[in-house]
Parts: structure tokens; C-alpha cells; sequence
């Protein structure tokens, strides 16, 4: 087989030699591989969220005056809208870098407020929430101190806010009187229901109401037939049956009542036991509001259940406040692209500015008077029955400025800006 033998003849060796040195034992100093010295991989760094603190300063209110079952004590007012955007805000600061933080401070009833912002706020935030009455607003953003903050007020209907006495450093949330009782005048053109009963209760906050609501009739082309103060101070629950009917006997025929009863003392049990059997609109009856819990549409079940959820209670109209002001100062501060209080407060009050509100269209606010210009819910107990600005009410610029005071007719200067 010299095939065989040529071939281990050959062949063989040559392998087991392959084999041996492939077992043998290197030259270190020929064949050794430099080993590289290890090194910690980098760090991963992460830019730090910048932090946008905002203050929230509430007061202590006084007990209500009439008190109900159903119309629990609520502790945390306001607060609760407010802390709801800061989780919101947060969402999506993680994409864009900034962090939303909450402070709240509350005053007692009496309590010094201006202390308490000089104490705890001044210096330390440039963005503040105020949860106060017109009265100790006007004295805290008149300080020195507060000039450079941003205030949004999440509390106040006043028109002489939004008028006589603007500040130029205010953003209001809640709608006015003004545009609640426009609201509601739209939506008795809609019904023609053009003569009204007024009825108004004898504390200051009833006359400034009605006072809204004989401006809307005015300029809606209603007529206020009769005008009626409540002053009966005793027990309503008690003795409406009788005094009801015969305080609602007038001379002339009308349309519905409206009540201005801002302190609930009696204007609940107006319903059924009037002389006439009329509809009543106001601040009872059929009312004119920035939220409602029965407000479902345009995503609203949505924020109503996330709400709930996190409280276990509905949002009220303070809640709501709150949350629009926080989130307001949110997408101004993304869109803006700026930490600055003054190039926050140009960019919300300029036309680039939009929130969306969960009412269907996005919400801005008035460069002349600081005012959020938004819908208005006009609300039973139990069901929405509209929403303002009433179709068919038109404007040059926006529908939503047929409610309240526009731009010709406002008396505050300070806001102004070219339109």
C-alpha cells in the first residue's frame, strides 16, 4: 500500500508536529500580547430637571353660612386642582427638562397675610397662587415685593378686579361675574325668556351679582319687571312655604326668576313655591359656571375620574381653577422656552398662548384685562344644559369675548396691549 505508507511517510509527521507546538509553551517575550490596562467605562451623567417652584397661599374661609349635608366641608379647596397639574406638569417636565414643585401656605381668617408672604414666599418663588378675597389680594400683590412675581388669582369673580382696580402682575382664572351673567342672558335669548324677576339677598356679594346680571340685561335686550332684596334672616327651611309665595306676588308678568344669592341663604328653596310657576336661573336654579361635576364632554370624564380617584371627591369650580393656572404656567414655560416671570407672563398674554380646558375649545387669556377668556357651563343640580357662548352670538376675534367686558369697554389700563 505505498499510497498509505507515502502518506504517513509524509503527511504525519508534519501533523504531530502541528500538534506538538500547538501544545508547547509560548515565548513570552516573542509571542506575549500586551494586555490593556482596564479602565471604569464613563459615567452616565443625566442634566439636572431645572425646578419651577410655585407658591399656593389660601385663607382659612369662615364657616358657611348655611350648612348642609350635602354640602360637605372641604379641607383641601383648591389645592387639590392645583397638586393634580403639578403631576401633569411633571409628566411631561421628565421630556423637557424641568420639575413643577408645590408650596402651599394657608392664613387663618384674621391672619396677617402680607406677614405670612414676606415670612415664607418673598424670595423664594416667582410664581404664586393666591386662594384669597379681593380685599387682602389687593393688598399683598400691592407690596413692593410682589411686582416681580407672577399671581394668578384662582378665587376672585370680582369685575373691579378685571376693571377700576387691575394689577398689572394678576392673571384671573375663574370667570367674572360680568361673563357668568352674559352667559346666562344668551341663553334666555335663546328661550326668549325676556322678562325677568330679579331677587337679590342683602350681603355685598348679592349686590355686585346683580348688578352683573342688570348690565347683561341690558345689553341683551332683556327688562328686569320687578326687583325684589330678600331680607328675611331667619330659618329659610322653615317658613319658605308660606313666605315664598306671597314675597313673589307682583304686578307684573315675567318670564323666570333670577337670584342673586351668592351666601346660599335662601335662594335653594325658591324652586316650587313661587306664586308663579317660573324657571330660576342664577346663582341657584340653572347657574353659570367654569366646572361642574356632571361636565363629561370633550374629554372631561377623563380629568372629572382622575380627580376623584386621587381625592375622593369631585373637582369643584375652585379645583378647577387651580389646576388651569398650574398647567398654564407649564405649557407657557415649555413654549416659551423660558424661566423668566416677565417672558412667561408676554407669552401667556400674547395670541400664541393656548390651553386646552376639556370645554371644547382651547382657552387664552385677555391682554387687556388678565381675564381667561373660556366657556361657561351653565349647569343644573344634575345635568349640563348648555354651554356659553350660545351659538349665533358672534365677535371679530373670538366668540369667547362676548362674555365678560371686551377689549372697548374695559376700565382697566394696565394689561393693555396692542390687539
Amino acid at each position: 500500500m505505498p499510497s498509505i505508507n507515502k502518506f504517513w511517510g509524509i503527511t504525519a509527521p508534519l501533523s504531530i508536529l502541528i500538534l506538538l507546538c500547538s501544545t508547547c509553551p509560548a515565548n513570552a517575550k516573542q509571542h506575549k500580547t500586551p494586555t490593556a490596562a482596564k479602565t471604569p467605562a464613563p459615567a452616565i451623567t443625566h442634566n439636572p430637571a431645572t425646578v419651577i417652584n410655585i407658591a399656593y397661599l389660601g385663607q382659612t374661609p369662615p364657616p358657611p353660612a348655611v350648612v348642609s349635608l350635602l354640602n360637605p366641608i372641604i379641607k383641601d379647596l383648591g389645592v387639590a386642582g392645583a397638586e393634580l397639574a403639578i403631576t401633569d406638569n411633571n409628566t411631561t417636565g421628565q421630556f423637557t427638562g424641568q420639575h413643577f414643585k408645590l408650596s402651599h401656605f394657608t392664613v387663618p381668617p384674621e391672619g396677617d397675610t402680607n406677614s405670612l408672604f414676606q415670612q415664607a414666599i418673598n424670595g423664594k418663588f416667582a410664581y404664586l397662587l393666591t386662594d384669597l378675597p379681593a380685599k387682602p389680594l389687593l393688598a399683598l400683590v400691592d407690596l413692593p415685593a410682589t411686582a416681580p412675581l407672577l399671581v394668578f388669582d384662582v378665587a376672585n369673580s370680582d369685575d373691579r378686579l378685571r376693571g377700576a382696580d387691575c394689577r398689572s402682575n394678576i392673571l384671573h382664572i375663574l370667570p367674572s361675574r360680568a361673563m357668568r351673567a352674559d352667559a346666562l342672558a344668551q341663553y334666555m335669548v335663546k328661550k326668549r325668556w325676556r322678562k325677568w324677576f330679579l331677587v337679590t339677598g342683602d350681603a355685598p356679594q348679592d349686590q355686585l351679582f346683580a348688578e352683573a346680571l342688570k348690565r347683561a340685561s341690558k345689553r341683551f335686550g332683556m327688562t328686569v319687571v320687578a326687583e325684589k332684596i330678600w331680607q328675611h334672616h331667619h330659618d329659610a327651611r322653615r317658613t319658605t312655604q308660606s313666605e315664598i309665595a306671597e314675597f313673589s306676588q307682583i304686578d307684573d308678568d315675567y318670564d323666570v326668576l333670577v337670584v342673586a344669592d351668592e351666601q346660599g341663604q335662601f335662594g335653594e328653596y325658591l324652586d316650587y313655591r313661587t306664586w308663579a310657576a317660573r324657571p330660576v336661573i342664577g346663582t341657584q336654579g340653572l347657574i353659570a359656571t367654569a366646572w361642574h361635576p356632571v361636565h363629561e364632554q370633550w374629554g372631561a370624564i377623563q380629568i372629572q375620574n382622575r380627580f376623584k380617584d386621587k381625592t375622593g371627591r369631585w373637582m369643584e369650580e375652585r379645583d378647577y381653577a387651580a389646576y388651569l393656572a398650574v398647567r398654564a404656567l407649564g405649557e407657557a414655560i415649555i413654549r416659551s422656552q423660558s424661566n423668566a416671570a416677565q417672558a412667561i407672563k408676554d407669552y401667556l398674554l400674547s395670541p400664541h398662548f393656548a390651553l386646552q380646558g376639556y370645554k371644547g375649545t382651547p382657552l387664552s387669556f385677555r391682554s387687556w384685562d388678565g381675564q381667561l377668556r373660556q366657556p361657561v357651563l351653565l349647569a343644573a343640580p344634575r345635568s349640563l344644559v348648555e354651554v356659553a357662548p350660545i351659538e349665533g352670538f358672534l365677535h371679530p376675534q373670538s366668540e369667547l369675548d362676548t362674555l365678560g367686558y371686551d377689549a372697548p369697554e374695559t376700565l382697566c389700563t394696565t394689561n393693555r396691549q396692542a390687539q
